[in-house]
């Protein structure tokens, strides 16, 4: 394995001499190392070098050219606001060839970034700060891809955030039924039926033009903003492999879903799921803080009931999988699937009951 590695090594332009690779990170898509080369300077330098997950995305061509040109168009943007363009985004490293990702005879994909030292990602929300910091963050990440010509990304998975086809997709798994579990779960699949309507309000509203589409990042968990380790604030959004058109809202309520949870995603005792309000409010107020002035009005008015319908979205999907037979979702135990799915539709009980409160903090923060 080594030899194989420093040969993919060698297809990059990486600048010293190298020294040695190992496993990095936690990720659980594509196999990330960090590779360390001897230069002039008293310390070594990193890379990072990953192997691209081809059963995830089919055409990792399209994902290379997605994250080239966003962040060729960060780069400008942060230069001209006087930041740091290789610390403040990503940086892909060209191949011996100047190709964005190198094809080895297996047929596997390979790319580079130059590393991001002294900055960290969290895992879990260590303070309400530490989320404040993340909403910033992204904010900042919608703010200046405002005025980016969506046009020119690929749609890398196809109909991703189209609530709709998902609730499509569990009502063909309850049909279907392959693992007859249908029956043993009659009150969940209830609960997502009565709120069907719900499925299609964002998609709805980007068709009249009253939310627009938008460079969204698709993956906005908290341990894909580095935070600096000096100052504590969020400097880089990284993992962009599912950077397409979509709708700001994606985002905002996606993050909301998984950080302002009080549980584990796969908590078996739901009575301990609920939505902390004081972590909405400080994400909102970060996020809001940066990119108000870009969002409409139809996008502010509907930043609350993102964050349900994206949990909304996310509990199908773990109940989708679970009826077919847990083909998507990694598991290590039975039902795994099922305890996901049940927090994710407590997490939207709960959001429902707080939905004034949430849409006066959005409001609040909005400046209105």
């Amino acid at each position: 394995m080594t030899s194989i590695i420093q040969n993919i090594v060698r297809q990059f332009r990486f600048q010293g001499e190298f020294i040695f690779i190992e496993r990095f990170g936690n990720g659980h898509i594509n196999g990330t190392f960090a590779v360390y080369f001897k230069t002039r300077t008293n310390h070594p330098v990193r890379y990072i070098l990953q192997i691209i997950n081809t059963n995830v995305f089919k055409r990792p061509d399209q994902v290379m050219s997605n994250v080239n040109e966003v962040t060729r168009f960060l780069k400008a943007k942060i230069t001209e606001a006087g930041g740091d363009p290789m610390r403040e985004t990503l940086s892909p490293i060209l191949t011996q060839d100047g190709k964005l990702y190198y094809e080895d005879k297996n047929g596997s994909f390979w790319r580079a970034y130059t590393f991001i030292d002294d900055a960290a990602c969290y895992e879990t929300i260590t303070s309400p700060e530490l989320f404040y910091k993340v909403g910033k963050a992204f904010g900042k990440f919608q703010n200046m891809l405002a005025d980016f010509p969506v046009d020119k990304l690929y749609d890398t998975i196809p109909r991703f955030h189209d609530t709709v086809k998902r609730y499509e997709d569990l009502e063909a798994a309850i049909a279907a039924d392959p693992k007859k579990r249908a029956a043993s779960v009659k009150d969940e699949i209830e609960f997502v039926r009565e709120r069907k309507a719900d499925c299609g309000v964002v998609l709805e509203l980007i068709e009249k033009g009253e939310v627009l589409r938008r460079v969204t990042h698709n993956d906005t968990k908290l341990n894909n903003v580095m935070i600096d380790n000096k100052t504590g604030d969020g400097i880089c959004v990284i993992d962009l492999d599912t950077v397409m058109q979509g709708s700001a809202l994606y985002d905002f309520g996606d993050s909301v879903r998984f950080g302002a949870s009080s549980a584990a995603e796969d908590e078996p005792d739901i009575s301990k799921v609920y939505m902390d309000i004081s972590l909405f409010d400080e994400y909102t107020r970060g996020f809001l803080k940066e990119v108000r002035h870009s969002l409409t009005q139809g996008e502010i008015d509907h930043l609350a009931f993102s964050a349900k319908l994206m949990t909304l979205e996310c509990g199908i999907r773990f109940l989708t999988d679970y009826l077919n037979g847990d083909l998507y979702f990694k598991t290590t135990r039975p039902r795994q699937n099922l305890d996901r799915a049940r927090t994710q539709f407590k997490l939207v009980a709960d959001m429902e009951s707080k939905m004034d409160k949430m849409n006066a903090i959005v409001h609040r923060y909005a400046g209105m």
